[in-house]
Parts: C-alpha cells; structure tokens; sequence
C-alpha cells in the first residue's frame, strides 16, 4: 500500500470501530459480499474508507430494524450506482454460478411452496445476522470458504424450518452437484465435498432416533453396498422415514460387507432391505441374489445409480428419493388377508 491509497484496517480495527463483532463482519462479507476490496501484500483481506463507510451504513440500517440482507442489499446497489459499474463477483463465484445451474436443473423435481426471490431462487430469512434458510449459492460459498459453522447453522436451519426432503432436494443436491462438477473440471474442492459431508451429516445424525411409537414391527434395514463409501442418502431416507413416517430404521452405513449384512438380516428379521450404490463399481447386482431369505420375508430394494444390469427380479431398483419412500410405506403396509 502506498500513502496515494488513503488508509487501510484490519478487521479487528473495523471491529472496534463499528462495535460490531469480527465474527459478524466475516459473516457479512461471505452470505452477503460486503467486506474488504483490499489485499494487503501478505495477501491479507483489507478494509478501505469505502468499505468502512458501506458497513458503518449496514450496521446503522441494521440497528434500525432493516433486515440483514436488505441493509447488504441497499449498500451494495449503492456502490454500484456511485462507481458506474457491476458489484464484483466473490472468490466463490465460480462455485456459487455452478450451484445456480444445478438448482434450476432439479427444480422440476421438487414440489411444494417454496420463498423465492425475482431471480427464482429461494429467498433467505429475513431478520438479524444469525441462521437463516440460505440459497444453494450461499451454502456453496461457506463451503469452499470452509466455513463449518455456517454450513452447519443454516443446514440446521434449513431442516428446522423446512424438513429434511425439502432440504436434501433444494440445498443439498444443488451443492453436491457444484462441487463434483468443480472436481472434474479443476481435480480440485476435495476438501470442500469432505467439510460439507461432514457438517451434513453430523446435521442428519440426530433425526434418525427410533420413533416413540413406531408404525412398523419389523424394522427397515439400509446399508451401503460393499465398498460403497456414500452414506448420506442413506441417513437422510432414515431421517425422513423417522420424522415425517414414524418408521423405525436401522443404519449400517457405507462399505457394508454383504457378509456383515446378511448377518444383520438374520438378527434383526427387517421388512425392509435397502441396499445403496452411487457408484458403478460398487454396483454388481450379484450378491443381492445370495441375501438370506427369512420368514417373514424381507423385501429387498436396491437404491443409487451404480447398479448395473442384472438385478434379480425380485429387487426392484430404486431411482429416486421419493420412489424409495414410495416402495419403502408399501412394503410396511400388511398384507390383504384371505377373503
């Protein structure tokens, strides 16, 4: 930085100065984009007076009962308006624009009201910073910012407020599909997909409670395919069977030896086998014909799309969240008895 460049803050002088947390500043700058337009020459974020001035009328609009984004949103037109030019794009633009495609490629699939803004993409909460439903492109951008505690506030959220179908359809595909997609095309976001699986799933884990009263005697069993790593569909299907279908379900997760499963069915007795393969060599449909048969008998569903060619006729193979939830309450259903 030169004396021409007028003077620079750190984010805990901008602290300070407002009286508003470094925490909140941060969350600001990534839900939002209000934050430092600087880089020191360590490659540290800076504030300049502009920016200072734009969080000083955040903050004050803010204290006045403006919510959160709106105040962003005022400020950021401002900006633009004064320089005569677009608001640039964040470090995650590029995830953030993925996500975007993704979305509107899924929504055909999902029903159901749901907020949306001009743009057509659902709209956050309004009110004070604080956990709010995010866009896909907001949750997206957390994510490559590795930003755990937001990823985890607003998938919380999100299931608080909508369930866990809605979220798993509007959020969690949506991200999921940004980030493979950033993996093909760059062998990078790794670290990205863990972080979020991880917050995900440690969101999932405390749905999956046997409920109170369950409708089923029998449970349903799910399992991943041998060496099949992806378990998150799985703990979201038991997390929607238990909340919303009061189903009791047992989950043995990802790389379930067919050995270790067949065990499980002699012990258990489930009506209900699920068996999930995301990715093709995980898929061989073989073993699924040397499952125990019990009495009485379990029926067998094989859920993802890495099952090849080849089920046995008796496994129909499972598509969709939705198909599984489908075939899964008809399974649990008796029987019609001799007329």
């Amino acid at each position: 930085m030169t004396a021409e460049d007028g003077p620079d803050y750190g984010i805990g002088a901008v602290a300070r100065r407002l009286g508003v947390p470094a925490p909140t500043l941060r969350t600001w700058n990534l839900r939002y984009g209000v934050g430092p337009s600087r880089r020191s020459p360590g490659g540290h974020r800076r504030y300049d007076a502009a920016d200072l001035r734009r969080l000083e009328e955040m903050n004050r609009l803010i204290r006045s009962g403006v919510p959160a984004a709106d105040a962003a949103r005022h400020v950021l037109e401002a900006r633009s308006a004064t320089r005569g030019e677009e608001i640039p794009a964040e470090d995650a633009g590029t995830a953030a624009s993925a996500v975007g495609s993704a979305s509107e490629s899924t929504a055909g699939t999902v029903t159901g009201p749901v907020p949306e803004t001009a743009a057509g993409t659902p709209s956050p909460a309004t009110g004070p910073v604080g956990p709010q439903v995010p866009t896909p492109a907001m949750l997206a951008r957390a994510a490559v910012a590795l930003d755990g505690e937001a990823v985890s506030d607003w998938i919380g959220e999100a299931l608080a407020r909508h369930g866990v179908l809605w979220t798993w359809e509007r959020l969690v595909l949506p991200v999921f599909a940004a980030v493979s997609r950033r993996q093909l095309e760059t062998g990078a976001a790794v670290e990205v997909e863990h972080l979020f699986s991880d917050r995900l799933a440690a969101a999932l884990a405390p749905l999956t409670r046997r409920p109170r009263t369950p409708v089923n005697e029998r449970p349903v069993l799910l399992a991943c395919a041998e060496e099949e790593q992806h378990s998150l569909p799985l703990h979201a299907l038991a997390a929607v069977l238990s909340l919303d279908h009061g189903v009791e379900t047992r989950v043995l997760g990802a790389r379930t030896p067919y050995s270790a499963l067949a065990d499980a069915m002699r012990r258990l007795g489930p009506a209900v086998v699920f068996v999930w393969s995301h990715q093709a060599s995980t898929g061989d449909p073989s073993p699924l014909a040397a499952l125990p048969s019990l009495r009485p008998p379990a029926r067998v569903l094989a859920g993802g799309p890495g099952w090849r060619d080849g089920l046995p006729p008796s496994v129909p193979h499972v598509t969709s969240f939705r198909d599984a939830l489908t075939r899964i309450s008809a399974a649990l259903q008796p029987s019609p008895g001799p007329r």
